[in-house]
């Protein structure tokens, strides 16, 4: 089995590979640093496990995500996130994620997802599906926090913005340009019905959508 770790941070692989291989000896875990790197890798060799960083440096892990479902729909991915769950979670299943874990997960459960996931099943923890369970019986689930009417790449722009992220700072991050970048800051003012760049880094930062 091979199984592909893509993070920015070495010492979150380090701690991911030595987690896995303690109880999965047999595991090949090849690592990566960028959602590009990921990319190449997936055009070039057959991988039977994706776990995934949503927060690369080159790209978002949803955009990341996206990439690779384009290339390799059915190649599972599992995406380890420094984000509440009840914020992305929905939103990385939806784009074809077969899991989705948080930084701080014990390393049981992450085992235990890979164990999952391998064998064809998803995971997520407990509460994320007791939240999708409740999520079923909501006329309206997406309108559960008022960021969740955004479009992926605005809440991405808001992640930006919230951690004190110029508007050149954005755009070289999502490869955009700067005009752009403003579109979705007029975008994002309008559908949470903020007027400045103040509240929006106050929104972001009380509804926990920075690092």
């Amino acid at each position: 089995m091979k199984i592909l770790l893509v993070d920015d941070h070495a010492l979150v692989r380090r701690g991911v590979v030595h987690v896995l291989s303690e109880d999965l000896p047999d595991l090949t875990i090849v690592e990566k640093g960028t959602a590009q790197d990921a990319i190449d890798a997936v055009q070039s060799v057959h991988w039977n496990l994706i776990i995934l960083d949503d927060n690369l440096p080159d790209k978002s892990g949803l955009d990341a995500l996206k990439d690779i479902k384009r290339i390799c729909p059915n190649l599972p991915v599992l995406i380890l996130s420094l984000y509440p769950e009840a914020h992305y979670a929905r939103r990385a299943l939806k784009a074809g994620a077969s899991g989705y874990l948080t930084k701080d997960t014990a390393p049981e459960e992450v085992t235990n997802a890979v164990k999952r996931i391998l064998k064809g099943g998803r995971y997520v923890s407990a509460a994320l599906a007791e939240q999708l369970a409740a999520d079923l019986g909501t006329a309206a689930p997406d309108a559960s926090e008022p960021h969740e009417v955004l479009s992926d790449r605005e809440l991405e722009v808001l992640r930006l913005i919230g951690s004190g992220n110029t508007p050149t700072q954005i755009a070289e991050q999502l490869a955009l340009s700067i005009k752009t970048v403003s579109t979705y800051r007029a975008r994002i003012l309008e559908k949470l019905n903020l007027r400045t760049t103040a509240e929006l880094i106050r929104f972001a930062v009380d509804h926990q959508l920075t690092k």
